[in-house]
């Protein structure tokens, strides 16, 4: 295989806000095609972080590239750069009084490699929507319409701010469906979510990000040490609901139990931590 490039380069990231330090010290590497997760909660400093990468915000100290282009530059080099990126902010509010097809058509002009609208349309779930005004619409079909503007100038980098807030589990998976199409297309996205179960379903790699440190970057399977956190072995028997945690074997818990049952094993689980509980624990303990 090629050795992988790499899209964003952050080195030595910090940002305040007079005492307040938003991001501290940041070190982080995207590379192409990847789909990376930065978890924390409100006011870790992922929105800081991702605005600075947009060139929304700008930075105290630290080196940056994204596309191999510093987003704090401006003129005719940054908007070539604007051409190769798509955000999906996490509130907007333009164009209320337009249809969703003259939003998409509107949008699309500011790019040169234009998404399909008819595609686009159908990707997000708004065929059915598509001649409504965008103040008609709801809170979920809203967002699907940001999804769209993001997506409209075929990225090579996405930026994905709280994607499916407000959508319903049907339209989440069927989202999700089209990020991994993005995915294979070669498309690199950024996405930020409280849905841990969102992040787990797309990212290839997540980033714990705590009062402005990234504490871990890892695979969701790994963050954590969970592919070694001790696991619960749990099952019923005439007393009840039985269960020995802690089992740092718990295959031999297993053998145990089929010896004694003979068989089949009432109501038996094994579980290790969720990607939730380990990222609950790591932002507890960098309090």
């Amino acid at each position: 295989m090629p050795p992988a490039t790499s899209v964003i380069q952050i080195k030595g990231l910090r940002k305040s806000y007079g005492s307040l330090t938003a991001v501290d010290s940041l070190d982080l590497t995207i590379e192409q095609g990847e789909i990376f997760a930065l978890l924390g909660p409100n006011g870790a400093g992922k929105t800081t972080t991702v605005e600075i990468l947009e060139g929304y915000r700008s930075r105290d100290e630290g080196e940056v590239s994204v596309l191999g282009f510093d987003p704090a530059n401006r003129g005719d080099v940054a908007n070539a750069w604007r051409d190769r990126i798509g955000i999906v902010l996490q509130d907007s509010a333009d164009g209320a009084d337009l249809t969703v097809e003259e939003s998409i058509s509107h949008f699309s002009k500011y790019y040169s490699k234009r998404r399909d609208l008819d595609q686009l349309i159908n990707a997000v779930g708004l065929e059915e929507k598509r001649k409504s005004r965008v103040h008609n619409l709801s809170g979920g079909q809203r967002r699907r319409l940001d999804v769209a503007l993001g997506l409209v100038g075929t990225p090579e980098l996405l930026f994905l701010d709280e994607p499916t807030t407000g959508f319903d589990p049907e339209a989440r998976r069927a989202f999700w469906d089209l990020i991994r199409t993005l995915k294979e297309d070669g498309t690199t996205i950024l996405l930020t979510t409280h849905y841990l179960d969102e992040a787990e379903a797309l990212a290839d790699r997540v980033g714990v990000i705590a009062q402005g440190k990234l504490i871990e970057v890892a695979t969701p399977a790994t963050l954590g040490g969970r592919e070694e956190a001790l696991a619960t072995v749990s099952w019923r028997d005439q007393s009840g609901l039985l269960r020995e945690e802690s089992a740092l074997d718990p295959t031999s818990i297993l053998r145990r139990l089929l010896n004694d049952f003979q068989g089949e094993v009432p109501a038996l689980t094994v579980k290790r931590p969720t990607l939730e509980e380990i990222y609950l624990r790591m932002i507890g303990e960098a309090k």
